[in-house]
């Protein structure tokens, strides 16, 4: 009996694993980052507090107008390319056959097997052959903006969740610790997750996200100290 073998691949989740990872390490370090600052400067729980709600919400909002405008014109792009390719197959379709055949050509195929190839993905979808050929279009990287601000704007929302709730949970003078302890021991949980999720070096991902978002922190608490003054 023959067995297939299982393909485990995980470049199907590019797309929306980089606007997850991104927004929730963002919603995470900054808002963190932020109550510290103000928790440094000597502000009270309650301003600490409205600090991190204020920088959460907007943050999601920020994070969902970039994600969408940029990806947007990444879409916007991608279609304009599209109709231009479209429109080269209607004007000319045996230049667009040849050059469909000399790329398969350049990838180690003989000119014959390659014209043949060609010619079949063509008669079957011509303008699909070339978005993925040509262009290098691929469902995997298609610009979704809607899907991406959503993603973003949600994942940052719950990030920072983390340093807001350690800020309810502990009063006084040890907030600071408690806040920066609970987001790096999150961001290492979600430095593991998403390499694991990725198919990458979990221990790579941990100290790579760990170390940056404590350096942030580290800023903003020594700014907060250097001021000194209560908000």
């Amino acid at each position: 009996m023959t067995h297939r073998a299982k393909e485990g691949h995980k470049i199907h989740r590019v797309a929306w694993l980089r606007a997850a990872v991104l927004g929730a390490n963002d919603g995470i370090v900054s808002t963190a980052a932020l109550m510290i600052g103000f928790a440094a400067a000597g502000s009270g729980p309650g301003p600490v507090l409205l600090a991190g709600v204020a920088g959460t919400v907007a943050g999601a909002l920020s994070m969902a107008a970039g994600e969408y405008v940029s990806v947007s014109s990444q879409s916007e792009t991608e279609q304009a390319a599209l109709r231009e390719e479209r429109a080269e197959l209607d004007d000319d379709a045996h230049s667009e056959l040849r050059e469909l055949s000399a790329i398969y050509m350049k990838r180690g195929l003989s000119a014959e097997l390659a014209h043949q190839v060609a010619a079949q993905l063509m008669a079957h979808d011509a303008l699909d052959a070339h978005a993925r050929d040509e262009l290098g279009l691929h469902d995997v990287t298609q610009a979704r903006p809607l899907q991406a601000a959503a993603s973003s704007a949600l994942c940052f929302s719950l990030g920072a969740a983390v340093p807001l709730c350690a800020g309810l949970s502990v009063r006084g003078a040890h907030a600071v610790e408690i806040i920066a302890a609970c987001s790096l021991a999150s961001l290492a949980v979600l430095g593991a997750v998403s390499a694991r999720a990725g198919g990458a070096p979990v221990g790579r991902a941990i100290l790579r996200v760990v170390l940056w978002s404590a350096l942030a922190m580290g800023v903003t608490l020594g700014i907060g100290r250097w001021f000194g003054v209560a908000v």
